[in-house]
């Protein structure tokens, strides 16, 4: 029986992982609702895509008996109070990434998936492509022997790119938490980065470099140095479809989109529902994620405080 979805936010993201989903056989998923805080634009979107209920509000949404899943699309500034709202009322729920603004709001919603015994997930769609499977397989298989250092770029700030960067490093040292973490970074008036620099050591002398940034250009990968040995992540590392190893080029192409997307390779977004339909086979209750503590100590080195932090 067909995952029934409902997408609690209806906009960019929204629509490119509904024209996602429209590449996946209709018997493994459907959505069948999408919630936003106007009830015009929910309906325009639910016209937009086919989807046969439309709702002015997030709560209708969540009571909603025909829905298996949520996949929450709100600022992320609103993941904790939605997010919780969502797993309250017994739903299943996908959550756009970051998880939350700080580790205590991911341990609030891991804490409230558990109660309620649902399955919750960080929409950390990278973790998903067939790329990056290719990657975790060569890594098990010694490929490059032993790894020595891993080095990711990407063009954005902390909590809205950043976190693709940890992501890659934690995958590739397979979920090891690093020994020590030293970061610096300059921030706007707002408060916000501009630019980081995270450097991680890992047992046996395995050291990580990441730098995102909203003031350059950058390439927008990764790359990975053996003993014997490169894979590289050509750009854009996160949603990626060209794989470099020894120097060696192999693509993986994505399916067409019936519709125009608003975001690079976004038919990707097929590969995180598919890992969602069989985490929920498995009984699976929280796939959790570990960079959220990286993400609040990086922050604390380089002063940059929210205020949900104080609460």
């Amino acid at each position: 029986m067909a995952t029934q979805w409902g997408l609690c936010g209806a906009g960019k993201i929204s629509h490119d992982f509904s024209v996602a989903t429209k590449t996946l056989p209709p018997g493994d998923h459907q959505i069948v609702a999408v919630a936003a805080r106007s009830l015009e634009r929910a309906q325009e979107f639910a016209k937009k895509h086919s989807i046969s209920k439309a709702y002015g509000s997030y709560e209708e949404l969540a009571s909603d008996p025909e829905i298996d899943m949520v996949y929450l699309r709100v600022l992320h500034t609103e993941h904790w109070r939605v997010g919780l709202l969502v797993l309250q009322a017994g739903k299943n729920m996908l959550c756009e990434k970051p998880f939350a603004m700080n580790s205590r709001e991911v341990g609030d919603l891991i804490a409230a998936s558990k109660k309620s015994n649902v399955f919750i997930m960080e929409a950390i769609w990278s973790h998903c492509f067939p790329l990056h499977r290719e990657v975790r397989r060569l890594l098990a298989e010694d490929a490059i022997s032993e790894v020595k250092l891993v080095k990711a770029f990407f063009g954005g700030a902390l909590l809205d790119i950043g976190v693709y960067t940890l992501q890659f490093v934690l995958m590739v040292f397979n979920g090891e938490r690093p020994e020590s973490i030293h970061a610096t970074g300059v921030l706007l008036n707002s408060g916000v980065d501009e630019s980081m620099v995270v450097v991680m050591k890992f047992p046996r002398n395995r050291l990580a470099f990441c730098f995102f940034s909203t003031a350059v250009s950058l390439p927008n990968d990764a790359t990975i140095n053996g003993t014997k040995g490169t894979i590289r992540v050509l750009g854009p590392m996160h949603c990626p479809t060209t794989l470099e190893v020894n120097g060696k080029m192999t693509q993986y192409p994505l399916p067409e989109p019936s519709l125009p997307l608003n975001f690079t390779n976004s038919t990707g977004l097929r590969y995180e529902a598919e890992e969602v339909g069989q985490c929920m086979l498995k009984g699976m209750v929280a796939r959790n994620r570990p960079w959220s503590l990286i993400m609040d100590e990086c922050r604390k080195q380089v002063g940059m405080v929210f205020n949900q932090d104080s609460q």
